[in-house]
């Protein structure tokens, strides 16, 4: 029992501990840490053991139709699984950007929902790979060698593969109108279960030192690329603040200080914290939060054609603003 319960924990702080980061990197209009909590236990609860039902069920009757045990395992592990678990994870961000588009502002939110879910997955998939195929097989040997390959080595696969869809619905979300907002979340779909399959071909079809050192490359360097843009997008997150509310310093709403301390990365990390001194923590994380709301909205509602009333959500966001702005300055 004691084996399977330190499984589970190294299974699933370290995930926890990603998703806090991606959280964290998203400075600029976060996301509501419920729905990211239901993203995290749906790709831990629904995406995980559904994809081990269907993956299964897949590789029991390849096997009766071919009676090849090698045939089976290969098909489901590069055809299969990346065709199944990147559906059942993109399902809580299609959820998302169905029931919550208000939330979807930004490609870099598309992102953050796609990588909450994935490691969401990644700690129930973990947990099994260090119980059964580590400790089960070769005691604590075993289980540290699984931590160490699951955790460190590929930690954060599921999270790049699953990014891709989410930088689809993302881009589907801004698109002023046409065909682009059908065909970005089927291009990202397919880059996700494409990149998915390439590392699971390369890890099973030739085992060898060779294309393990060949796989893990490819992998680090996917995760900069991806990290890399991430970085992009934060940085034209930080570009469209600063631009949309420079309008509200001159309604009165922000001051210069004000309009300075939210357009600036450090600011918004470390204001909250010297704020918390004279009891307003959560004050000064609300001001940041819906000055970015606030920018994002009327970016939209000057880009984009939809249905969405964009003004009732900025007078709204306005509205408070202004309360909030004369708390702080007084």
């Amino acid at each position: 029992m004691l084996p399977l319960l330190i499984s589970i924990l190294l299974g699933f702080i370290p995930m926890l501990i990603n998703a806090a980061w991606v959280y964290w990197l998203d400075r600029y209009e976060q996301e509501p840490r419920r729905l990211l909590g239901v993203v995290f236990v749906w790709g831990a609860v629904v995406a995980a053991f559904g994809a081990l039902i269907v993956n299964s069920l897949w590789e029991a009757g390849l096997f009766l139709l071919t009676n090849s045990e090698r045939l089976s395992s290969l098909s489901t592990y590069i055809i299969s699984a990346p065709l199944i678990e990147e559906s059942l994870k993109g399902i809580a961000v299609l959820i998302i950007f169905l029931r919550y588009r208000h939330e979807f502002d930004s490609i870099l939110d598309g992102i953050v929902y796609a990588s909450v879910v994935a490691l969401g997955f990644a700690a129930t998939e973990n947990t099994f790979y260090i119980y059964e195929k580590g400790y089960l097989a070769a005691g604590i040997t075993g289980l540290v060698t699984l931590t160490f390959l699951r955790v460190i080595v590929v930690g954060w696969q599921h999270p790049f593969y699953t990014a891709f869809i989410g930088i689809g619905f993302a881009a589907s979300r801004l698109a002023r109108a046409g065909i682009w907002r059908v065909l970005a979340p089927l291009l990202g779909f397919s880059v996700a279960v494409f990149t998915h399959s390439l590392h699971n071909l390369l890890s099973s079809v030739y085992p060898s030192l060779l294309t393990c050192l060949l796989g893990s490359l490819m992998d680090w360097s996917g995760w900069l690329a991806m990290f890399a843009f991430v970085l992009y997008t934060i940085y034209r997150e930080r570009h469209l603040l600063e631009n949309t509310l420079k309008e509200e310093v001159d309604l009165g709403i922000l001051s210069e200080a004000q309009y300075y301390k939210t357009t600036s990365f450090t600011h918004r990390v470390v204001d909250p914290f010297i704020n918390a001194f004279n009891g307003q923590y959560a004050l000064v994380r609300r001001f940041h939060q819906l000055c970015g709301e606030l920018a994002h909205k009327k970016a939209q509602s000057a880009l984009l054609d939809d249905q969405i009333d964009y003004q009732q959500w900025i007078d709204q966001y306005r509205s408070e603003l202004s309360k909030i702005s004369r708390l702080l300055s007084g």
